[in-house]
């Protein structure tokens, strides 16, 4: 029954086994990662950076801006790249390739001009990260790109403009708490501080919550699985990952 609801929001899944199997491994893989951060074994960056490192003389350490350039350029260039791979498949596709590479730009032009920084990242901590944004950013275009080749019927609902407003509230509410944060510190400033204004008083993280919006939106320009599926396990980490960081302020 709600299976049946669901598949009204989505294309039907593409004859691939990759993708398939791509959307089970995100969905999983993300959502133990989200309970693992509730279990205190957290990725190492932001503040957490060598919360859980073991024995940190055999790790390699980067620093956070390098880190975090890591994480996205990747992802953001699979997008770019993206428009020359498939070109001309129609407006959602277009819609969906320019959302998946404006959304990563983003966060790139933020870790070099906005964001403030004073820690490290670990190296096995950046790849799995960095690994999980490349591959998503290419399997969302890939698996719109199936949408058009195998010739499937578009979903009984169309969320696609929906879906854009819903990206752009997410990628602005993500920037401006963003923005926030990066004026907590002043010159020279490596403390951390409660952050203040915007949503902050109301939500843990509001720059999570804008950014699962973010993700949310994707998915409902691209009413794809895979979509969906990576928008649902980006939810389930990023719900851990900000209670993690209450536990960590208190």
């Amino acid at each position: 029954m709600v299976m049946s609801a669901l598949l009204k929001f989505l294309f039907p899944p593409p004859p691939s086994l990759v993708v398939s199997a791509l959307s089970v491994v995100s969905l999983v893989s993300l959502t133990n990662t989200g309970f693992s951060e509730m279990r205190g074994k957290h990725l190492n960056y932001s503040k957490f950076w060598n919360a859980t490192t073991g024995d940190s003389s055999k790790q390699i350490k980067l620093s956070s801006r390098a880190g975090m350039l890591m994480l996205y350029t990747p992802a953001f260039l699979a997008g770019v790249v993206s428009f020359f791979i498939f070109p001309n498949e129609g407006l959602r596709s277009t819609l969906l390739q320019s959302a998946v590479t404006l959304h990563f730009l983003k966060r790139d032009l933020e870790v070099l001009f906005v964001h403030k920084y004073s820690g490290y990242m670990y190296l096995d901590s950046a790849i799995p990260i960095t690994l999980s944004y490349f591959v998503s950013a290419a399997t969302m275009t890939y698996s719109q790109h199936l949408t058009v080749t195998e010739g499937l019927p578009q979903p009984q609902i169309d969320l696609m403009y929906p879906g854009v407003a819903v990206f752009l509230i997410g990628i602005i509410g993500n920037f401006y708490h963003h923005y926030l944060l990066s004026k907590l510190r002043g010159e020279g400033e490596k403390e951390y501080k409660i952050p203040k204004g915007g949503l902050f008083g109301l939500v843990i993280c509001p720059h999570y919550l804008f950014e699962i919006t973010v993700f949310y939106g994707i998915s409902m320009i691209s009413q794809t699985v895979y979509s969906l599926c990576f928008a649902i396990g980006t939810t389930f980490y990023l719900v851990g990952r900000s209670y993690a960081t209450r536990k960590w302020q208190v």
